[in-house]
């Protein structure tokens, strides 16, 4: 799982961004595989020859077989300010989804409840709250181009469920290319999905000022497919490699 690397697509005092390949942890887990936690410290540690340990926090965490734009903290005051900012829904997250069936609808929004099944690490969707378990889930999509069976859609959570975008657009009926554990036809060799974690926007904690962080589609031939698609939007010509 390490023939594609990450790269660092955003970086200041407080804050660091990393383009996470798919099949990557973002945080250590009962594997025992390495994470991009560790790899974005060590990069800390090299590039500004830091001594001892390194501070870095996790913020957010996108699922393993996805791939994208991941955010950590350089120090415990963006950490916190950062937290604080995901919790009030103060930052807007962009994905890219192929999908493998063209929605009905061109754009719309999704709102389900979600619970889930720690033990088979896989969630629920329902149409109403079934039991105190179950978790509002909101989500708006749009459909930007389709080559055969294929279908992209930007994709725009309002909240942060566990595996809510896979979930949501599988109960449409569009589940993403690869995903087995929600519906998808066949499962790619190496685990991967086709969900790209594509852009974060916020105001700065500490510096105040608008930032728009974008982590280029995967280099593989089923993402390049949509190259035009995404060059005729201008937010979108930041993700094309």
């Amino acid at each position: 799982m390490r023939e594609e690397n990450y790269t660092v697509i955003y970086e200041d005092n407080h804050l660091i961004a990393l383009n996470k390949p798919s099949g990557w942890l973002v945080q250590g887990d009962q594997t025992g595989d390495r994470p991009l936690s560790e790899y974005a410290k060590d990069y800390i540690k090299f590039r500004y020859q830091k001594p001892g340990d390194v501070f870095l926090g996790v913020i957010h965490r996108i699922d393993r077989p996805v791939s994208g734009t991941v955010l950590f903290a350089r120090t415990s005051k963006g950490l916190e300010r950062m937290n604080n900012l995901f919790k009030e829904r103060a930052v807007q997250k962009r994905y890219l989804a192929i999908v493998e069936k063209r929605p009905e609808e061109l754009s719309g929004t999704l709102l389900n409840y979600i619970a889930k099944d720690k033990d088979r690490n896989i969630v629920a969707v329902s149409n109403s709250a079934r039991n105190k378990h179950y978790k509002f889930a909101k989500l708006e999509y749009r459909l930007l181009g389709g080559i055969g069976e294929h279908h992209l859609l930007e994709v725009i959570p309002h909240t942060g469920r566990p595996h809510q975008i896979r979930a949501q657009l599988a109960r449409m009926g569009c589940p993403i290319r690869g995903d087995v554990k929600y519906g998808a036809k066949n499962k790619n060799k190496d685990g991967r999905i086709h969900l790209h974690a594509a852009g974060l926007s916020f105001i700065h904690p500490v510096k105040k000022e608008p930032i728009d962080i974008w982590a280029p589609i995967p280099n593989e031939q089923i993402w390049k497919l949509f190259k035009d698609a995404l060059g005729e939007m201008p937010d979108y010509q930041n993700v094309i490699i």
